[in-house]
């Protein structure tokens, strides 16, 4: 997927996955009672850079499904569609 948005130093840009809208119960969860998600697949990575100017290799990649801090990151709507930018250090894990 290609964006019109390259993030810069360190942060990634994210597209939250979308959570099941039905629970284990059969009941449907209207979309005002339901949390963001936290599962994230990563759209584009920044250029890396940090405060000193070194070039930092990132530990995910493009089409990486990654959970992130439920509270960071600011969002941003690319072609209509939520996004996420976030430090890579707001990234706690890969799912594998």
């Amino acid at each position: 997927m290609a964006s019109n948005i390259q993030p810069l130093g360190q942060r990634v840009l994210v597209k939250r996955v979308e959570a099941e809208e039905v629970a284990s119960g059969g009941i449907i969860i209207p979309d005002t009672a339901k949390e963001k998600p936290q599962e994230a697949k990563v759209v584009a990575l920044g250029t890396g850079k940090n405060d000193e100017g070194k070039v930092i290799d990132f530990s995910v990649k493009i089409d990486d499904v990654v959970l992130i801090s439920k509270y960071g990151g600011t969002d941003v709507k690319i072609d209509g569609e939520e996004h996420l930018i976030v430090n890579e250090s707001d990234i706690l894990g890969i799912v594998s």
